[in-house]
């Protein structure tokens, strides 16, 4: 039992702060001291993988937002990352070029109207509890899936992957086909992800909720041995696994005995824990800071780094009636107005990526818009003088018709990229107000339509992941959808998305996401800030990483150097 008071939590986090800081400090002066920066990186290049140990890894905290471990049911990615290391799915898929490959599934072919998918499983796999993986348990996974998205309303996260599946059938003890009432291109790599993972058959003899606590077996190279909402995560090795993705190295068992979370909320602290070797993997929520990221490789630790595909960190802009933002030509403005390479620089170093669109640059069928998105502040103001927004002597804001130009900017945190994007804009005219609110009533916000600008983003490495915010049919919010798209825009916007989600030839479904990207921009459909990039810090004993498609952690070729 947990006896723990809050105030005892806040003291005891206060303490590692300042364990941990004193130990990076120390560690940093060593380093600066002895010559300069060490190399850093794994020790193990070039040698023969050892067996056993436990691999250490701090995550940012699974708050109440994100308490659920089932892989249809969570998005939060941490989570994400550590199904993929107990749970396998039937595809997986190229971080290096996207294609699609067979895992547990052998092979596949998709139907010329492409409404049935059969796949062909493997033989031999099993779960951790000792049951088959055939046709019949992928069927009842996803006779689950469908269930849940019923009972919740299409509210799951897990709805996104599997849009107008109608039934699952088995062909044979090897065979399942999947048929859908209208065609879904992005399935085959839905099969690929965290989401789609199978289980045990058990698990669904569970409900939702205990399953999301951690009541599920999977097929995977590790079993999730216990799951502590808030505290912990502990898998171990599974003996005799044997099917690994062919993307890995290593197909067998795993190198690592077993694998501990734990949830460091701090990055300072989690940063320090790493250079001083109480942990081995260091993954923030977001990216780590200039210095912390010169005290990791200072320490001879090493960094590893991948944008996270799917949509880009987007400020999207209430275009109803009566909102500021519902002027295409301010619209317009603000891509000149903000310096996308000085806020990517200033707020994570000067290397990092710049984003040039509303999907992040490893999404498939990425195209580019830098040129639409250069910083041009005389173009903007052009723009806005063109457009009747003038600056009045004395005001360092414009006005029209005796209204301000200035836009709500909604937030649940405060942050420097707030300050930054807001200082931006104030010199062309233009002023933002933070509005800080709470997740409930960031929703209630939205719902109402009380805000000028609100972030949204969605990881997937799929561009069809649009869908679930500008689709109205489909999105997670509707009232978001209608809200930061015109009806002219919207409807041309769900007719792409709909002919590249139907497409069976790739060369239609590559233009469709083109002719998107381009017509987001040149309508004004979101500002893109910055690239979503996961960062991750190892321990330079840490061997053998490497990034899923997703951006997201695998394990199977992990070794810790003695």
């Amino acid at each position: 039992m947990n006896t723990s008071t809050p105030a005892a939590r806040r003291r005891r986090i206060g303490r590692r702060a300042a364990l941990a800081a004193a130990a990076a400090l120390t560690l940093l002066a060593a380093a600066c001291g002895s010559g300069g920066n060490q190399a850093s990186g794994p020790t193990g290049e070039g040698k023969d993988p050892v067996r056993g140990g436990t691999l250490n890894i701090a995550f940012w905290p699974d708050n109440t937002a994100f308490l659920c471990i089932d892989p249809f049911q969570t998005y939060w990615i941490e989570h994400r990352s550590l199904i993929r290391n107990f749970a396998d799915s039937l595809t997986d898929q190229n971080p290096d070029t996207g294609e699609i490959v067979p895992w547990l599934a052998t092979k596949w072919e998709i139907s010329p109207d492409g409404l049935d998918y059969t796949f062909h499983l493997r033989d031999g796999v099993t779960f951790a509890d000792g049951a088959a993986l055939d046709a019949a348990a992928v069927k009842t996974n996803f006779d689950a899936f469908q269930d849940l998205v019923r009972t919740s309303g299409g509210t799951t996260f897990g709805a996104s992957y599997i849009v107008g599946l109608q039934s699952t059938t088995v062909v044979d003890p090897r065979t399942v086909r999947f048929h859908f009432a209208q065609p879904n291109a992005s399935f085959l790599q839905a099969t690929s992800t965290t989401n789609l993972a199978l289980l045990s058959p058990a698990s669904f003899t569970k409900t939702p909720e205990q399953r999301c606590k951690g009541d599920i077996v999977g097929s995977g190279l590790f079993t999730l041995d216990k799951y502590v909402p808030e505290q912990s995560v502990t898998l171990s090795r599974r003996t005799g696994y044997r099917w690994g993705s062919p993307l890995g190295k290593n197909t067998g068992e795993a190198y690592l005995d077993k694998i501990q979370v734990s949830y460091v909320a701090e990055d300072s602290v989690r940063t320090g824990n790493l250079v001083s070797g109480q942990i081995d993997v260091a993954w923030p929520r977001n990216p780590f800071s200039v210095e912390d990221r010169k005290l990791i490789t200072s320490s001879g630790s090493y960094l590893r780094s991948r944008p996270l595909p799917g949509v880009s960190y987007v400020l999207w802009p209430n275009v109803s009636d009566g909102h500021p933002l519902a002027d295409d030509q301010v619209r317009q403005a603000l891509y000149r107005a903000v310096d996308l390479k000085t806020y990517a620089a200033t707020l994570y170093g000067a290397d990092y990526p710049v984003v040039a669109g509303d999907f992040d640059s490893t999404t498939p069928y990425f195209t580019g818009q830098a040129t639409k998105l250069a910083f041009d502040p005389d173009a903007a103001a052009r723009i806005l003088d063109a457009d009747g927004w003038k600056t009045a002597p004395g005001d360092q804001y414009r006005s029209r018709d005796g209204r301000r130009l200035s836009v709500q900017l909604l937030l649940t945190a405060h942050g420097t990229g707030a300050d930054l994007f807001q200082d931006q804009l104030r010199r062309v005219g233009i002023e933002v107000q933070q509005k800080i609110v709470t997740a409930a009533e960031r929703t209630a916000a939205i719902a109402n339509g009380q805000y000028d600008l609100v972030e949204n983003y969605f990881t997937r490495a799929d561009p069809g992941a649009l869908q679930f915010i500008l689709n109205d049919q489909l999105a997670n919010s509707k009232a978001l959808a209608r809200a930061i798209q015109k009806p002219d825009v919207a409807a041309k916007v769900r007719d792409l998305l709909t002919t590249a989600g139907q497409a069976t030839d790739e060369g239609k479904r590559k233009q469709a996401y083109t002719d998107l990207q381009n017509l987001l921009i040149d309508s004004g459909v979101g500002l893109p800030l910055f690239e979503r990039v996961q960062y991750a810090g190892f321990r330079n004993k840490v061997n053998g990483f490497r990034f899923t498609s997703e951006s997201f952690l695998t394990l199977n070729d992990v070794w810790i150097q003695p």
